[in-house]
């Protein structure tokens, strides 16, 4: 029985649980830190970690893309953003690096974005993904999806990301002809992950669509402002569950085809990666937490792809800082200090250990409890 309360006469609303609502429970077994595994794999790609790089460019140059593919982790460029517009947004990125946070900010995002996006420069872009060697995998919104998708399927990627606040499987449109997600991933050679989702109805249909991936969540942190301006929270933990249901029914229907889920907000610390993926993800987006790193290209600085959206901006700016050290460090450690922000997987590789389990499928049936009410 779900747990509904009643807010008015006639108006009902599901109680959600953020990720800072629940914790996890160690089992009755401990295991030994150098036996446990975070590997995953999505269709034919391995990858060491379960970190899928949140497309801003913030965080994602072709370098720092290829970087994370290095450490074990999968970087996603943005198609719609400043490397694809300019031929080198270094200058731009230094100039948003030193920006304050004041209102002109968003006004300045929103002007640099307005720059029209080069198919060539796509095509260069991902010959730069493909020349360092990792998994090539690029963001497009829906959309975008079916005017740019030739472009980027003639460059060559390993893997679509068709990402937007929210995605569904049924978009209407009175004025345009919406883009069919079902049909043009059946005319795919390569695996596409969609999203982002918020329930289980919406999830389930985004996985009939033939998804290798399901993108949980709309990266809500502290800089996302969706809420104050479209209404909309995501609370974390059980937007994941919900999914996790939507997959267990999906599979009893496809008699086992397994659609692999990213969380995609609400986490900063190690201890947010484990709680998410005991919840059922198999997988965690990054955003914020990647703008830390000494490789992150705007320096320190954070804005979500919504945040320059030219009528409606849906993020703040937030200013840069000192890089808390390498991203080799932020994800590997050691850390210097005690507040989960560094050694972000060993942080959960204990986690995994201290509960007794040895891969990230097993930690999936870790015990929660809610410490919150």
């Amino acid at each position: 029985m779900r747990d509904v309360v009643e807010i008015g006469l006639g108006k009902t609303a599901q109680r959600g649980y953020h990720l800072d609502d629940i914790a996890i429970v160690p089992s009755r077994r401990t295991r030994d830190v150098d036996d446990v595994s975070t590997a995953w794999q999505l269709d034919a790609y391995p990858f060491g970690i379960p970190c899928v790089a949140h497309p801003s460019d913030a965080t994602m140059s072709p370098a720092s893309a290829v970087r994370l593919g290095e450490l074990g982790g999968l970087g996603v460029l943005n198609v719609e953003g400043l490397w694809t517009r300019y031929e080198n947004p270094t200058k731009i990125l230094e100039e948003l690096a030193g920006l304050g946070e004041d209102a002109r900010t968003t006004k300045r995002l929103q002007e640099v974005y307005a720059e029209p996006i080069r198919p060539d420069l796509i095509a260069e872009r991902v010959r730069e993904l493909r020349a360092g060697g990792g998994t090539v995998a690029v963001r497009v919104s829906p959309q975008h999806t079916l005017a740019l998708a030739p472009v980027i399927l003639d460059a060559g990627v390993d893997i679509l990301v068709i990402q937007g606040t929210l995605v569904s499987a049924e978009h209407v449109s009175t004025t345009d002809e919406p883009l069919n997600l079902k049909e043009f991933i059946a005319d795919l050679d390569l695996p596409v992950i969609v999203g982002g989702c918020t329930d289980y109805k919406t999830a389930l249909h985004l996985m009939r669509t033939g998804a290798a991936g399901v993108i949980v969540g709309i990266g809500g942190d502290d800089w996302s402002t969706t809420e104050s301006v479209l209404g909309i929270r995501v609370p974390m933990a059980t937007a994941i569950a919900d999914a996790a249901a939507a997959r267990r029914d999906y599979l009893d229907e496809t008699g086992g085809r397994y659609v692999h889920l990213i969380a995609d907000g609400d986490m900063q610390t190690s201890g947010d990666i484990a709680k998410a993926l005991g919840c059922g993800a198999d997988a965690v987006m990054l955003g914020e937490p990647l703008s830390l790193c000494a490789e992150a290209p705007a320096g320190g600085a954070w804005w979500h792809s919504a945040a320059s959206h030219p009528s409606l901006p849906r993020g703040a700016f937030e200013v840069a800082g000192e890089p808390l050290g390498s991203m080799e460090k932020l994800l590997f450690g050691p850390a210097d200090e005690p507040d989960g922000q560094l050694n972000l997987f060993g942080g959960l590789r204990r986690a995994m250990a201290k509960c007794g389990y040895r891969d990230l499928k097993e930690f999936q049936k870790v015990s929660l409890v809610l410490d919150r009410p």
